[in-house]
């Protein structure tokens, strides 16, 4: 399991601007991440620049976050970049206000699918906030409207559970339709507090040890680790949500070296 693990760049997007892609992957890939995610790279940022350094510190690609502009007026060059990173994930990573209303998401749900079609190659997912259980479509709230499991509908979930359990929702019971459908899940927890808000992995009151169970029975590929903002320094928070995902990940190998 331990080699699954991800840590997303939006959580050190600040880091990248100041120290560079160089020195942040690097330091990624020291703390023992498998894998990155493209999200949040500086503005102008270089793609070759990018590829290099994934292979030069020897960590994966764990999938791309791009915009919902790119994707619709892009796809050619967004496919491209795919192809120069070794991934073929790419997961639509919000929506702008003019999107969130019925009309909207049926709008993204019908562009998201003709995306799918044109790339093959890719698998086009969408990741979520909390927002989008504010609407209902279908009898059901917006996300489980995008993301819906049939056969006619190619969106791959990415679910974010730290936004499903601000939206009121169990995590784990949440993700339960997505088994097959969910190549990467985010990762992040919620403090105990009433501000209710971003905490590292393992730090909170979410229950990640029957999550990370789930994932493995049901096709996870990688755990992606992401804090919104962050009390700490941003590279101390990482490092300390992988701590505790290596613990949770040595406690369920050892649980399941007893059955």
């Amino acid at each position: 399991m331990k080699d699954k693990f991800a840590a997303t760049l939006f959580t050190v997007r600040d880091e990248l601007k100041s120290a560079g892609i160089g020195p942040v992957f690097q330091e990624i890939a020291e703390m023992g991440y498998a894998g990155i995610q493209l999200s949040g790279l500086p503005p102008g940022y270089d793609q070759d620049d990018v590829a290099y350094h994934l292979k030069k510190n020897g960590v994966a690609t764990a999938g791309m976050h791009v915009s919902f502009d790119r994707l619709t007026n892009e796809l050619d060059l967004v496919r491209q970049e795919a192809k120069k990173y070794g991934t073929t994930d790419v997961f639509c990573p919000y929506l702008p206000e003019s999107l969130r209303k019925e009309s909207g998401y049926r709008e993204v749900k019908k562009a998201l699918n003709g995306v799918a079609k044109a790339a093959p190659e890719l698998r086009i997912g969408y990741h979520n906030h909390a927002f989008e259980f504010e609407t209902q479509v279908e009898g059901m709230d917006a996300l489980s409207y995008l993301l819906e499991p049939r056969e006619d509908n190619a969106i791959l979930a990415e679910i974010d559970v730290f936004w499903v359990a601000k939206g009121g929702h169990d995590p784990l019971s949440y993700v339960e339709p997505y088994k097959g459908r969910m190549p990467v899940i985010h990762l992040k927890d919620m403090t105990a507090d009433e501000d209710r808000t971003f905490a590292e992995v393992g730090e909170g009151i979410i229950d990640f040890p029957p999550l990370l169970q789930w994932g493995e029975r049901h096709g996870i590929e990688w755990y992606v680790v992401e804090q919104d903002v962050c009390k700490m320094a941003p590279m101390d928070s990482l490092r300390l949500s992988l701590s505790n995902l290596h613990r949770y990940a040595d406690a369920l190998q050892e649980q399941k070296q007893k059955k």
